[in-house]
């Protein structure tokens, strides 16, 4: 049997269980709120290998300047990507998503955490079932990320 042939992320997305036809430029996702923890930091770092200390050593973040131990920048795009996934009702939908790094999220230590608050609202539509949704990230009243974007596509 020949190999298949190659695909694309957006031939090999899956479609959502938001449908594309009841959704409008504008539309808002719901909010979200994620608590990161240390301890999502301890397991961040196992599963991506990224055992950097200033994501787990108060010390080496002051050193280096930064206001105390601070969570994985792509943990915090993951975290963010959740708000689409819990939305669009399957991860395998998105597409493409991509984001640029403003400030770092501190993860204090103690059981609260630090609160990453999304909100979202689609952009435009395209051909294909695919809309594109803006995401907006904040910790603290910061913007933690910006150019937070994910192309989805819908059922």
């Amino acid at each position: 049997m020949p190999p298949a042939p190659p695909t694309s992320p957006e031939s090999s997305a899956r479609a959502s269980t938001v449908r594309y036809d009841d959704v409008e430029v504008g539309a808002e996702l719901p909010a979200a709120s994620f608590r990161i923890r240390r301890a999502d930091l301890v397991r961040y770092a196992g599963a991506s290998g990224d055992f950097n200390p200033i994501h787990w050593n108060e010390k080496v973040a002051a050193e280096v300047g930064l206001p105390g131990v601070i969570a994985h920048g792509m943990l915090t795009m993951a975290t963010a990507g959740r708000a689409v996934t819990d939305w669009a009702g399957d991860p395998g939908a998105i597409c493409e998503y991509g984001v640029k790094f403003s400030s770092p999220v501190v993860v204090p230590n103690d059981d609260a955490g630090a609160l990453v608050e999304v909100r979202g609202s689609v952009e435009r539509k395209l051909d294909g079932n695919r809309a594109v949704v803006n995401l907006t990230v904040r910790w603290d009243g910061n913007k933690v990320l910006m150019a937070a974007r994910a192309t989805v596509r819908l059922a």
